[in-house]
């Protein structure tokens, strides 16, 4: 049958390409053993996905070794629901910060979880048995008339289907009056830290109605306020430390030691500004959207808008590696001011042996660094690159030169599809992309040796 000339045309391409803002992913990150990721987005929700070892005959059939496996998903959750706060009049979005795993001490999972003013404690277990045989109960869980029990048995667990159970087990509230921007774990697996825009506050685990200010850097005068808290991370070995970093590009290196309130940092790493090149725009493009620790300890990754910077514990001077993530921006800076794409904050992250770096960038690429050689690769997570054992290709921007084939101009990028939070795997060559409402897993099926392929 044929269709009609004057029929409304479905456009595939826009439905395929349409986003609600709820579904947009506002966060990704592994666990400790990187068998389950989790995701956050804007609409409160938290999928969880779980990695499926695959059999030893599959992996020979396509030539591969080692436990490959997908990620599919495992549990879905609402985690935060829309609030309001009554006494400023201003709503609380529902959308997930940030997420960190707790260190698993037995066969349940426990993660954090936080939106702009409720940090929550989720546990997740599985359940493949079910009791029967109650005294006091029908099988479809009605009270029994005591009259007609006759007998007592014995209740016993019988094999059910699979059920993945989330419970809330902690909700920790009234803890900050400006928007949480980070969580961070302690090492001593007890307590945690939570960091807003002027003060950090450190919590246990176990307590939920009061926490203890260990930064608070809010002036008598608000008028006086030059800079605010933008990232915070505890030391990945030293329970006692802590860094936090601010908008004016600089680090903090706290020693909790010295003070309980750790006002008056141990250690301050900043980079000198040059002044010849200072502009209306510099105070904006240096403020550190990102700080982590190396898993060794020793050093400092974080990510301005134009860089990412590698910083030595022991050098406060000035960071040891700077690598330039899209230099070629500096031209476009009034323009971004414009559409509000400066204020973009972007995620940087370490990999398993601290050898390459990896952050987001614009037109749905990402960049690696090999800290050995110095040399970055920029890669596109695009649809054609998540077909099942597609290689991902390498993109170039052009910024001069001799033009090649394939390469992208600075006017031709697409500055609404940004690659803002990642997460790479703790021990394999297994990244998380979180592009829109999209999320991309790539595995380094290659050469394992190899860290940025």
């Amino acid at each position: 049958m044929g269709e009609d000339a004057e029929s409304p045309k479905i456009n595939h391409t826009f439905l395929r390409d349409y986003v609600t803002e709820a579904d947009v992913i506002s966060t990704v990150e592994f666990n400790q053993t990187g068998d389950l990721l989790a995701t956050g987005d804007k609409g409160g929700r938290v999928v969880i996905f779980q990695r499926e070892i695959e059999s030893k005959g599959e992996l020979e059939e396509v030539g591969e070794t080692g436990d490959s496996g997908e990620y599919n998903v495992y549990s879905t959750f609402q985690s935060h629901e829309p609030d309001f706060d009554y006494l400023k009049s201003l709503e609380i979005e529902e959308k997930i910060n940030k997420i960190r795993w707790l260190p698993q001490q037995n066969a349940a999972h426990f993660l954090l979880s936080t939106n702009d003013k409720t940090i929550k404690l989720w546990k997740v277990s599985e359940r493949d048995k079910r009791p029967e045989g109650y005294n006091l109960k029908d099988e479809e869980g009605r009270i029994k008339d005591i009259s007609t029990i006759t007998s007592l048995q014995v209740p016993v667990l019988k094999p059910t289907e699979l059920m993945v159970e989330v419970r809330p087990r902690r909700v920790f509230a009234n803890g900050h009056t400006y928007h949480v921007n980070s969580i961070s774990v302690n090492s001593d697996g007890e307590t945690y830290l939570s960091a807003d825009d002027l003060r950090i506050n450190m919590w246990h685990l176990d307590i939920t109605d009061r926490s203890f200010n260990i930064v608070d850097i809010k002036p008598a005068n608000m008028e006086d306020l030059t800079e605010v808290i933008t990232a915070a991370e505890f030391h990945p070995q030293h329970c006692h430390l802590f860094v936090y970093s601010s908008s004016k590009g600089t680090l903090r290196l706290c020693d909790m030691r010295s003070s309980a309130l750790c006002d008056r940092h141990t250690k301050l790493f900043e980079e000198p500004e040059d002044p010849g090149s200072r502009s209306f725009f510099s105070e904006i493009i240096s403020s550190v959207s990102d700080v982590k620790f190396s898993h060794s300890g020793r050093y400092l990754l974080t990510r301005d808008y134009l860089t990412a910077k590698v910083w030595d514990l022991h050098m406060d001077k000035g960071p040891v590696e700077t690598y330039q993530v899209h230099e070629y921006l500096r031209s476009k800076l009034c323009s971004l001011y414009e559409n509000d794409c400066i204020f973009d904050k972007f995620e940087c992250v370490w990999n398993s042996s601290d050898s390459v770096i990896m952050t987001g960038a614009y037109n749905s690429f990402f960049r690696m660094f090999d800290r050995e050689t110095g040399r970055g690769v920029t890669l596109e997570a695009w649809r054609e690159s998540s077909k099942p054992r597609a290689v991902l290709r390498t993109r170039r921007v052009y910024t001069g030169g001799k033009r090649r084939r394939g390469d992208v101009g600075v006017d031709s990028l697409d500055f609404t599809k940004k690659i803002l939070h990642m997460a790479w795997h703790p021990s394999e060559n297994i990244i998380a992309i979180a592009a829109t409402n999209n999320l991309y897993i790539f595995q380094d099926r290659v050469n394992p040796d190899t860290q940025a392929q």
